[in-house]
């Protein structure tokens, strides 16, 4: 299933306080999970810089992954951008795919 990135770089009004954080983490989990079943969540991480956080999430298709992005900027009070991601092994093959024709 092919994989994306989702940067989400949160609004100064989406929290009030630390535990902000975990309710709108559930809430916006909540909302994937309902809207979007087929996507996997496989990695996220905290960022230090122009973004929050990076997850790494696989769905069917670029449609999907839009849904989740704009569930995201809806339920997180946030901007994101949704990157599409190939594993660099086959990255690698389709290259030398190419330099062999």
């Amino acid at each position: 299933m092919p994989q994306f990135l989702l940067l989400t770089r949160l609004s100064p009004q989406a929290l009030h306080q630390a535990r902000s954080y975990a309710t709108l983490e559930r809430h916006v989990a909540d909302q994937v999970r309902h809207h979007c079943p087929a996507v996997k969540w496989l990695h996220s991480w905290a960022l230090l810089g122009g973004w929050d956080y990076v997850d790494v999430i696989e769905a069917p298709d670029l449609e999907e992954a839009t849904r989740v992005s704009v569930l995201v900027r809806s339920a997180g009070q946030a901007q994101t951008e949704i990157w599409p991601a190939m594993p660099w092994p086959r990255f690698k093959e389709l290259v030398q795919e190419l330099a062999a024709r």
